[in-house]
Formats: structure tokens, C-alpha cells, sequence
């Protein structure tokens, strides 16, 4: 639920920019708001994500076809880099949104002193902290 909140707040702050941009007969501003807003939401959403999987789904899946796993959480910057720069080939990574599973936010305060610093990347069973997306990519095309 926790990942919904930003963009459910971008979907009301632009309902009622537009609101008051509508009282004040200015429908096209009104409407360009919303729409921006909207987008806004859209991006910083879940659902710009591939669809998480548990932490030992992950680990399991990751030993089995040696695709890297990605522990990230909704309205993370850096995530959103890392998720965009991907590009389709993001889909053939493990994501596991930590907040959603304690066990993979258990396994990124581990690698991360204690902190929950996302994106984590694990390959081959080794964590890297906020990546270089072309490094991910690499990791991507060396893997099976």
C-alpha cells in the first residue's frame, strides 16, 4: 500500500489544481495539468515495474537461470533510473520490492550496513549498490 501513496497524492493534487483552474474558466490549463499530474503518478506507480516476486522465489530463480535480482521499492529515484535505462530488457531481471517482502528488505540491510538503500543488484550472489544501468545491462547479456 505504501507504494501508492505518492502517485495517489500526484492523481489528487492535480484533481484539484485543475479544479480550480476549471472555477476559473481556464479548461485547456485545467486539462494539461491533470494530464501532467496524471503522468506523474503513472511514472512513479508500481506498475511501471516488471511484477515483483519474493525474495526466495528470486534467489531461487536467479540460481536456476543466473539473471541477476534487483531489490528496489516504489518511488525510488534511482530505481526509476535504473527500471527506465533498462528498458525491455528489464523484464528478464528478478524484482522484489521490498516493501512489499520483509525478506528482501532483510537482504538489502545486509549488504547495506543496516539501510534499506535500493536498487540493490545481486549477481551471482554478490550485492551492488546502486549500479551503473549499462553495468546491469552487461550483467543482463552475460547471463544465460
Amino acid at each position: 500500500m505504501r507504494g501508492w501513496i505518492l502517485p495517489m497524492l500526484l492523481a489528487l493534487c492535480g484533481s484539484a489544481v485543475a479544479a480550480g483552474l476549471i472555477s476559473a474558466n481556464n479548461g485547456g490549463a485545467a486539462t494539461a495539468v491533470l494530464l501532467l499530474f496524471l503522468v506523474l503518478a503513472g511514472v512513479n506507480s508500481p506498475l511501471v515495474f516488471p511484477r515483483s516476486v519474493s525474495a526466495p522465489e528470486a534467489q531461487r530463480r536467479s540460481a536456476v537461470d543466473g539473471r541477476p535480482v534487483v531489490y528496489w521499492r516504489p518511488g525510488c529515484t534511482y530505481c526509476m533510473r535504473l527500471r527506465i535505462r533498462l528498458g525491455r530488457s528489464a523484464r528478464r531481471l528478478h524484482w522484489v520490492d521490498i516493501w512489499r517482502d520483509p525478506a528482501g528488505a532483510a537482504v538489502v540491510r545486509a549488504a547495506n550496513d543496516g539501510n534499506e538503500t535500493v536498487p540493490t543488484v545481486v549477481v551471482a550472489g554478490r550485492p551492488h549498490t546502486n549500479p551503473d544501468p549499462e553495468w546491469v545491462r552487461d550483467r543482463i547479456s552475460s547471463s544465460p
